[in-house]
Protein backbone atom coordinates (compact mmCIF):
# COMPACT_ATOMS: atom_id res chain seq x y z
CA UNK A 1 0.00 0.00 0.00
CA UNK A 2 1.29 3.42 -0.87
CA UNK A 3 1.71 5.60 2.19
CA UNK A 4 3.13 8.65 0.43
CA UNK A 5 -0.20 10.44 0.90
CA UNK A 6 -1.34 11.23 4.44
CA UNK A 7 -3.66 8.44 5.51
CA UNK A 8 -6.38 7.90 8.13
CA UNK A 9 -7.96 4.69 9.43
CA UNK A 10 -11.77 4.60 9.60
CA UNK A 11 -13.16 1.90 11.91
CA UNK A 12 -16.88 1.76 11.22
CA UNK A 13 -19.67 0.58 13.56
CA UNK A 14 -17.75 -1.98 15.63
CA UNK A 15 -20.28 -1.68 18.45
CA UNK A 16 -21.62 -3.97 21.16
CA UNK A 17 -25.17 -3.96 19.80
CA UNK A 18 -23.88 -5.37 16.51
CA UNK A 19 -21.20 -7.75 17.83
CA UNK A 20 -22.53 -9.08 21.18
CA UNK A 21 -25.68 -10.92 20.16
CA UNK A 22 -25.61 -14.44 18.74
CA UNK A 23 -25.01 -15.19 16.01
CA UNK A 24 -22.06 -12.84 15.93
CA UNK A 25 -20.83 -11.36 12.63
CA UNK A 26 -18.71 -13.54 10.33
CA UNK A 27 -15.23 -14.13 11.79
CA UNK A 28 -16.01 -11.63 14.58
CA UNK A 29 -13.03 -12.46 16.80
CA UNK A 30 -10.56 -12.58 13.91
CA UNK A 31 -11.89 -9.31 12.46
CA UNK A 32 -11.60 -7.60 15.85
CA UNK A 33 -8.01 -8.80 16.22
CA UNK A 34 -7.17 -7.60 12.70
CA UNK A 35 -8.73 -4.18 13.39
CA UNK A 36 -6.74 -3.79 16.62
CA UNK A 37 -3.50 -4.75 14.84
CA UNK A 38 -4.30 -2.40 11.96
CA UNK A 39 -5.04 0.46 14.38
CA UNK A 40 -1.77 -0.15 16.25
CA UNK A 41 0.19 0.04 12.98
CA UNK A 42 -1.76 3.14 11.88
CA UNK A 43 -0.84 4.93 15.12
CA UNK A 44 2.85 4.05 14.64
CA UNK A 45 2.60 5.42 11.09
CA UNK A 46 1.11 8.67 12.42
CA UNK A 47 -2.27 8.08 10.77
CA UNK A 48 -5.35 9.36 12.60
CA UNK A 49 -7.55 6.52 13.89
CA UNK A 50 -11.26 7.33 13.75
CA UNK A 51 -13.85 5.15 15.48
CA UNK A 52 -17.27 5.76 13.90
CA UNK A 53 -20.41 4.81 15.84
CA UNK A 54 -23.83 4.42 14.27
CA UNK A 55 -26.80 5.59 16.28
CA UNK A 56 -30.54 5.56 15.91
CA UNK A 57 -33.40 6.64 18.15
CA UNK A 58 -34.34 3.85 20.56
CA UNK A 59 -33.23 0.25 20.23
CA UNK A 60 -29.81 -1.34 20.51
CA UNK A 61 -27.93 1.59 18.95
CA UNK A 62 -29.49 4.46 20.88
CA UNK A 63 -26.76 7.04 21.53
CA UNK A 64 -25.17 6.42 24.92
CA UNK A 65 -26.77 2.99 25.41
CA UNK A 66 -24.82 -0.18 26.17
CA UNK A 67 -25.29 -1.42 22.58
CA UNK A 68 -24.03 1.88 21.16
CA UNK A 69 -20.69 1.54 22.98
CA UNK A 70 -17.63 0.32 21.08
CA UNK A 71 -17.07 -3.45 21.18
CA UNK A 72 -15.27 -4.37 24.40
CA UNK A 73 -12.12 -5.81 22.83
CA UNK A 74 -11.39 -2.75 20.67
CA UNK A 75 -8.29 -0.90 21.77
CA UNK A 76 -8.89 2.85 21.87
CA UNK A 77 -5.94 5.10 22.65
CA UNK A 78 -5.66 8.76 23.64
CA UNK A 79 -5.61 10.79 20.46
CA UNK A 80 -8.01 8.46 18.61
CA UNK A 81 -11.11 10.23 17.36
CA UNK A 82 -14.72 9.22 18.02
CA UNK A 83 -17.42 10.20 15.54
CA UNK A 84 -21.20 9.68 15.66
CA UNK A 85 -23.30 9.06 12.54
CA UNK A 86 -26.93 8.35 11.73
CA UNK A 87 -26.75 6.97 8.17
CA UNK A 88 -24.62 4.35 6.34
CA UNK A 89 -22.55 7.25 4.98
CA UNK A 90 -19.92 8.22 7.56
CA UNK A 91 -19.60 11.64 5.87
CA UNK A 92 -23.29 12.60 5.77
CA UNK A 93 -24.25 15.06 8.54
CA UNK A 94 -20.93 14.46 10.37
CA UNK A 95 -17.68 16.38 10.59
CA UNK A 96 -15.60 13.54 9.09
CA UNK A 97 -14.73 15.46 5.93
CA UNK A 98 -13.56 18.48 7.93
CA UNK A 99 -11.59 16.24 10.31
CA UNK A 100 -9.79 14.52 7.40
CA UNK A 101 -9.14 17.74 5.48
CA UNK A 102 -7.92 19.46 8.64
CA UNK A 103 -5.39 16.65 9.11
CA UNK A 104 -4.24 16.82 5.47
CA UNK A 105 -5.55 13.31 4.77
CA UNK A 106 -5.67 12.21 1.13
CA UNK A 107 -6.13 8.46 1.66
CA UNK A 108 -8.46 6.48 3.91
CA UNK A 109 -8.29 2.88 5.05
CA UNK A 110 -11.73 1.43 5.74
CA UNK A 111 -12.68 -1.48 7.99
CA UNK A 112 -15.53 -2.49 10.29
CA UNK A 113 -19.20 -3.38 9.97
CA UNK A 114 -21.38 -3.93 7.84
CA UNK A 115 -19.69 -4.79 4.56
CA UNK A 116 -22.78 -4.22 2.42
CA UNK A 117 -24.05 -1.09 4.18
CA UNK A 118 -21.83 1.34 6.07
CA UNK A 119 -18.49 -0.01 4.83
CA UNK A 120 -19.65 0.01 1.20
CA UNK A 121 -21.36 3.42 1.40
CA UNK A 122 -18.45 5.09 3.18
CA UNK A 123 -15.94 3.59 0.72
CA UNK A 124 -17.88 4.93 -2.26
CA UNK A 125 -18.46 8.34 -0.69
CA UNK A 126 -14.79 8.70 0.26
CA UNK A 127 -13.76 8.02 -3.34
CA UNK A 128 -16.43 10.44 -4.62
CA UNK A 129 -14.99 13.12 -2.32
CA UNK A 130 -11.52 12.60 -3.79
CA UNK A 131 -9.89 10.27 -1.26
CA UNK A 132 -7.92 7.24 -2.38
CA UNK A 133 -9.39 4.28 -0.49
CA UNK A 134 -7.94 1.03 0.78
CA UNK A 135 -10.52 -1.48 1.96
CA UNK A 136 -8.97 -3.86 4.52
CA UNK A 137 -10.10 -7.06 2.80
CA UNK A 138 -10.21 -9.25 5.91
CA UNK A 139 -11.11 -6.57 8.49
CA UNK A 140 -14.71 -5.88 7.53
CA UNK A 141 -17.64 -8.14 8.23
CA UNK A 142 -21.40 -8.56 8.39
CA UNK A 143 -24.04 -11.12 9.33
CA UNK A 144 -25.44 -13.83 7.07
CA UNK A 145 -28.44 -12.67 5.05
CA UNK A 146 -31.21 -14.73 3.39
CA UNK A 147 -29.67 -14.13 -0.07
CA UNK A 148 -25.97 -14.67 0.76
CA UNK A 149 -23.64 -15.67 3.55
CA UNK A 150 -21.57 -13.00 5.28
CA UNK A 151 -18.47 -14.59 3.77
CA UNK A 152 -19.95 -14.23 0.27
CA UNK A 153 -20.99 -10.64 0.95
CA UNK A 154 -17.47 -9.70 2.08
CA UNK A 155 -15.92 -11.46 -0.92
CA UNK A 156 -18.35 -9.68 -3.27
CA UNK A 157 -17.43 -6.24 -1.93
CA UNK A 158 -13.72 -7.05 -1.99
CA UNK A 159 -14.08 -8.04 -5.65
CA UNK A 160 -16.39 -5.27 -6.88
CA UNK A 161 -15.41 -2.05 -5.08
CA UNK A 162 -11.94 -1.87 -6.70
CA UNK A 163 -13.68 -2.02 -10.09
CA UNK A 164 -15.25 1.40 -9.53
CA UNK A 165 -13.00 3.79 -11.40
CA UNK A 166 -15.40 6.58 -12.35
CA UNK A 167 -14.80 8.51 -9.10
CA UNK A 168 -11.18 9.12 -10.09
CA UNK A 169 -9.28 8.09 -6.94
CA UNK A 170 -8.42 4.43 -6.69
CA UNK A 171 -10.18 1.93 -4.46
CA UNK A 172 -7.93 -0.99 -3.60
CA UNK A 173 -8.65 -4.04 -1.50
CA UNK A 174 -5.77 -5.70 0.34
CA UNK A 175 -5.24 -7.87 3.40
CA UNK A 176 -5.06 -5.90 6.63
CA UNK A 177 -1.58 -7.18 7.54
CA UNK A 178 -0.18 -5.49 4.42
CA UNK A 179 -1.58 -2.07 5.43
CA UNK A 180 0.75 0.28 7.33
CA UNK A 181 3.25 -2.58 7.35
CA UNK A 182 6.14 -0.49 6.07
CA UNK A 183 6.46 1.43 9.34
Amino acid sequence: MSTSNKSALLIIDVQRGLFDAEPRPFEAEAVLARINALAARARVAGAPVVFIQHEREGGALAQGSEGWQLERSLVVRPGDRLLRKTTPDSFLRTDLLELLQGSGVQHVVVCGYASEFCVDTTTRRAAALGFAVTLAADAHTTHDKPHASAEQIRAHHNATLPGITSFGPSIETIASDAIYSGH
